[in-house]
C-alpha cells in the first residue's frame, strides 16, 4: 500500500485511518479495502477514527466508507475534518465530527499516546480498568494500570503489560512477532495469544497471585514469574 495515500495507526480504543486530501475517492476506498484486508483478524471489532482534512466529502462517500467497514467488522466513529462538507455528511449519518485534526477524549484520563524509547515505538497508556465488553487495538504497545476484566479484549501488534489482574483476552504481537511478551501482576487470562501461539489457563487457582511474563520459548507459550 502506497502510505501517502492511506495510513493507519492504533490509537486508544480503535484505529486512526488518515486519508490523502486529493486522490480520486475510488482509489482510496480501493487501497483502504486491500489493506484492511491484510489484516483482517488484527482490526476486526476496532472502531475507526478517520482523518479527512480538508478533503470534502458528500454523504453518498461517506456512507460508502461507512459500509465498506462494516462489511470488515469494523466501526466507523468519528470524523476529523476542517471541512463543512464533510462535516454535514457525517451529521447525517449520525457521526462524531472534530475540527483540527483533534481526536475526541483522547487527552482524558480513560488513556493516551506514549512513545517508548526504543525507536520511538508508538503505544497505548490506559488509566483505568477494561471491563467486560471493551476492546483495544494498537499497532504498538499496550500498558493497563488496572485490570481486565473477563469479556474484554486487548489486541497489541506489541507487547502487552497489565499493571493489575488480567482475566480477559489478550493477543500480543499480532502482526506475528514472536518476541512479544504479555505481563501482568496477576495473570489468569480467559485466552492469551501471542503471534500465531496460544493458550487458555488451567482451572486450578493460585492461593498467592504473583507477577509474571508470558513469552514463546521452544515454539510454545509459557509463563514464567518476572524477574
Amino acid at each position: 500500500m502506497r502510505e501517502q495515500l492511506v495510513t493507519v495507526k492504533g490509537i486508544r480504543d480503535g484505529l486512526l485511518i488518515t486519508l490523502n486530501p486529493t486522490e480520486q475517492w475510488s482509489v482510496l476506498m480501493d487501497e483502504l479495502a486491500a489493506y484492511i484486508d491484510q489484516k483482517a483478524a488484527f482490526f476486526a471489532g476496532a472502531r475507526v477514527t478517520v482523518d479527512a482534512g480538508q478533503r470534502p466529502i458528500r454523504r453518498d462517500e461517506l456512507t460508502a466508507l461507512k459500509t465498506l467497514l462494516e462489511r470488515r467488522r469494523l466501526t466507523l466513529w468519528t470524523v476529523l475534518s476542517d471541512s463543512d462538507t464533510t462535516r454535514d455528511s457525517a451529521n447525517a449519518l449520525d457521526l462524531r465530527t472534530s475540527e483540527g485534526g483533534i481526536i475526541p477524549g483522547q487527552d482524558d484520563e480513560e488513556g493516551s499516546l506514549v512513545s517508548s524509547e526504543e525507536g520511538g515505538t508508538t503505544g497505548i497508556l490506559i488509566r483505568r480498568t477494561l471491563r467486560s465488553g471493551r476492546t483495544v487495538h494498537s499497532q504498538g504497545h499496550v500498558v493497563v494500570y488496572g485490570d481486565v476484566n473477563p469479556g474484554a479484549e486487548i489486541v497489541a501488534a506489541g507487547d502487552i503489560i497489565v499493571w493489575g489482574r488480567l482475566r480477559g483476552n489478550v493477543h500480543a504481537g499480532a502482526y506475528g512477532n514472536e518476541n512479544a511478551v504479555v505481563c501482568a501482576l496477576d495473570m489468569k487470562p480467559t485466552q492469551l495469544r501471542i503471534a500465531g501461539y496460544i493458550v487458555t489457563s488451567p482451572e486450578e487457582k493460585r492461593q498467592q497471585p504473583r507477577p509474571e511474563v508470558a513469552l514463546i520459548r521452544n515454539h510454545q507459550i509459557i509463563v514464567e514469574a518476572m524477574k
